[in-house]
């Protein structure tokens, strides 16, 4: 099995519904989102997937968040946008650009704060 990775990163403000504590209030973090890629086989030359194209298709999912309040954003107006559910939609968006049937964004980390991340994951 290959795997590739990228780190891409965007600012966005949340507020947790539910939460018991300060981060149910309007704040916001720098958020750094890790991306995987994996597959059995590569291309005809020698590779899973190019960076730039992983790149250009993260970078159009990255846009719709980045500065925005995510409370107000589909489908954050029905998930909570925890980092969980950032790192689910990131990789469900972003794989419905690149995954064909020699590769799957298969796991997502964001990371909230330099010490603390949440991943989705799908399973093997």
């Amino acid at each position: 099995m290959y795997e590739v990775m990228i780190e891409t990163e965007f600012s966005s403000a949340h507020a947790l519904r539910g939460y018991k504590g300060k981060c149910e209030s309007l704040h916001g973090h720098n958020w750094k989102i890790e991306v995987y890629v994996r597959g059995e086989q590569l291309n005809e030359i020698g590779i899973l997937v190019d960076f730039k194209e992983l790149k250009a298709a993260t970078k159009k999912v990255i846009d719709y968040l980045d500065h925005k309040f995510l409370n107000e954003l589909h489908p954050f107006e029905e998930w909570n946008p925890s980092s969980e559910n950032i790192a689910r939609f990131i990789l469900n968006e972003v794989g419905a650009l690149i995954n064909n049937q020699y590769r799957q964004v298969y796991k997502v980390r964001a990371w909230e704060t330099p010490s603390t991340c949440a991943t989705y994951q799908l399973p093997d």
